[in-house]
């Protein structure tokens, strides 16, 4: 009785991640609003049922669609990892680039154009995205950004910060390949030096922030 309870968990955590695969590719080729349950379960192989049984509703299921695409993205275990490694505040920012610039070249095609779409069209789905995923791991980032620059993690000063050091590896990760020139020619680089690139820029201009912060403040008090 074990055995077939244990074999039938099994299959359907099977059946479970080949509907998430499936509706990935689906959501990221069309949009979620052009992708019906009815094809989702044509690329899966499995009955419409199987959707609703898995993930309640087709509403459900993009929601872990996005949250798997931006786990395979930003995985909040190897963030944390960082942020509790005991190393100096640029080295762990280092890391965090690292992680950054390794998701570019992960082979996350579907999850990193799913999350683009959403992101440039969002739906009432991107809440639930932020809630889950987002808030979380941006918090354990300011608080990295925080200990690099000495700019409280309250701060307003800091969310450009953050900005700035995330999105130029995000734009990689969603257009690099697929945009000729700059973006293309920096995709292209060695993964070491890109890494480096990234690091250095971000350290320098997250330093020159936390001293204008510093100076701002000092002169106002």
């Amino acid at each position: 009785m074990t055995r077939r309870k244990t074999s039938t968990r099994v299959d359907g955590e099977i059946t479970r991640q080949r509907i998430l695969d499936a509706a990935g590719k689906l959501f990221a080729i069309n949009g979620f609003a052009e992708t019906t349950s009815k094809s989702i379960a044509l690329e899966a192989g499995v009955d419409l049922a199987s959707i609703n049984y898995h993930f309640g509703s087709r509403n459900g299921l993009y929601q872990k669609v996005l949250a798997q695409a931006h786990s395979s993205i930003i995985n909040i275990e190897l963030l944390n990892n960082i942020a509790h490694s005991g190393q100096p505040a640029e080295k762990k920012l280092k890391a965090f680039i690292e992680l950054l610039c390794n998701a570019t070249r992960s082979g996350n095609e579907w999850q990193a154009q799913t999350l683009a779409r959403e992101i440039l069209a969002p739906t009432s789905n991107l809440a639930v995205l932020f809630n889950q995923e987002l808030e979380p791991k941006l918090l354990i980032i300011r608080e990295l950004l925080s200990e690099v620059t000495g700019i409280p993690i309250d701060a307003p000063q800091l969310a450009p910060c953050l900005l700035n050091v995330i999105a130029p590896c995000m734009v990689l990760l969603v257009a690099g390949q697929s945009v000729p020139g700059a973006l293309q020619e920096t995709a292209n680089l060695p993964q070491q030096q890109l890494i480096e690139h990234m690091y250095h820029f971000a350290l320098s201009g997250l330093l020159a922030m936390g001293e204008q912060y510093r100076l701002t403040h000092s002169s106002s008090s």
